[in-house]
């Protein structure tokens, strides 16, 4: 199984952009797509990178963000308007450049596909916490403004929203580990850099300027790069110029040079042989990307979607958007009751003896990699079977512990990243659904 080397978090590399924009002008370009590093929170090239820490080590902090980020999401589902993101304990797992102001400086963010605005620490901070970039300056950006209350961007906060008594607009959250931040919401022209060609430059994209932050932040936080699919995030105010999105994950066996990619505009189609699509579905909060998952197949044996249900012996059926998908979270999360029957059918094939996990996170787990039998898991989407082989199934927890990287939950249900590996994943935002191609994304 994909050598179960971790070499995992998703080492990333060259940022390729296509696009149609004159360096020196603030005039709005018409971008036809551009394609930008995911680079991991674990690689090398994250300022959130720890050579103490062996690869083991990595993999199980990536593990346990996946279970604080179901918890995170759960609480956004049900009090929307009081919880955005949790920086630290349930950021996303990748990280990207951007530029905001003129001159452009540079910040590298926290991509979060859980959450929506894109925000920094600012000038003048009245009570900021610690960090390793300089603040940001409005002062010495010729293009950056503050949204009074009246703008459709602060409407977007709702209940997050509050208006101060000089009419300006200002965004609010606290978090689920009692961080906060309070921040002014203003406008600023945001570059994606290039090592190829020029830049794309996207003038008067709404941001949080935050002036009082505290509680855990990390002092390598420079900020968030919200990409859900609220109206304030980065992929929804830029959907009118480049329509969708698409990544494609490298495998955790992959070479270190190997890198994960986002892509957006009309480099974003996923389409060709193998290629399925199944409807994304809107859902609340309209941060999340909802799917409709309807059942699992291990080898020949069809397994049933059951839902949350308190009714114990009448499980839910496949409700209609049931499942996120999410490039941040780790592992597969799976109702309790559907969970226990795929690994029953799993168990059935693959034989051998099983073991414990000693950590606890896993429920199915083998001693050693040799001579296990792991069959082909496929998803069944509405409209869409998506075959995971074992790469997407199991991991390599430990030197000499291989478990099966789907777990049991109580209240939520996410398709995670490792079992969008090896994958075109593409988001089409105006015709509404995500599509699955196999693909060797090392060579993408």
């Amino acid at each position: 199984m994909e050598g179960f080397n971790l070499k995992f978090v998703f080492c990333l590399s060259a940022i390729i952009f296509l696009i149609y924009f004159a360096k020196h002008s603030h005039a709005e370009a018409k971008v036809d797509g551009f394609t930008t590093d995911f680079i991991s929170r674990d690689s090398p090239r994250s300022p959130f990178y720890n050579p103490s820490e062996t690869k083991y080590q990595r993999l199980q902090k990536a593990f346990r963000r996946s279970i604080l980020r179901g918890n995170h999401f759960k609480a956004m589902r049900a009090s929307p308007n009081d919880i955005q993101s949790n920086v630290i304990s349930g950021g996303g797992s990748y990280l990207m450049n951007i530029s905001l102001g003129t001159p452009p400086v540079s910040m590298l963010g926290i991509a979060d596909t859980g959450s929506d605005l894109i925000w920094r620490q600012c000038l003048p901070c009245d009570d900021c916490y610690k960090q390793v970039e300089p603040l940001f300056d409005p002062k010495k950006s010729k293009t950056y403004k503050t949204l009074g209350c009246n703008n459709d961007f602060c409407q977007d906060l709702g209940q997050q929203g509050s208006c101060g008594d000089d009419n300006t607009c200002t965004s609010s959250y606290s978090y689920g580990d009692r961080s906060y931040t309070r921040r002014g919401l203003s406008s600023e022209t945001f570059t994606i850099g290039s090592t190829e060609g020029d830049p794309a430059s996207f003038p008067g994209l709404a941001f949080g300027c935050g002036h009082s932050n505290g509680g855990t932040f990390n002092e390598k936080d420079s900020g968030l790069i919200g990409l859900g699919g609220g109206p304030l995030s980065l992929v929804m105010q830029l959907s009118s110029k480049v329509g969708g999105q698409f990544y494609c994950l490298v495998p955790l066996s992959s070479d270190s040079t190997a890198s994960s990619k986002i892509n957006f505009g009309k480099s974003a189609v996923v389409s060709g042989s193998g290629t399925v699509s199944t409807p994304l579905i809107k859902g609340t909060p309209d941060t999340f990307y909802y799917l409709t998952l309807e059942g699992m197949s291990v080898g020949s044996e069809k397994v049933a979607f059951k839902g949350f249900s308190k009714n114990k012996s009448s499980p839910a059926a496949a409700e209609e958007g049931n499942i996120i998908i999410d490039s941040g979270t780790t592992l597969t999360l799976l109702p309790r009751d559907f969970y226990t029957d795929v690994e029953s059918a799993l168990t059935k094939v693959i034989g051998g003896q099983t073991t414990t996990d000693p950590r606890g996170t896993f429920s199915l787990c083998y001693s050693g990699v040799k001579n296990l039998e792991i069959p082909t898991i496929t998803a069944h989407f509405t409209g869409a079977d998506v075959q995971l082989p074992p790469l997407n199934t199991f991991v390599q927890a430990q030197e000499d512990l291989v478990c099966f990287s789907m777990i049991p939950s109580s209240d939520m249900a996410i398709f995670g990243n490792l079992s969008q590996m090896n994958f075109l994943v593409g988001y089409d935002l105006k015709n509404n659904k995500v599509s699955f191609k196999p693909t060797d994304c090392t060579k993408q």
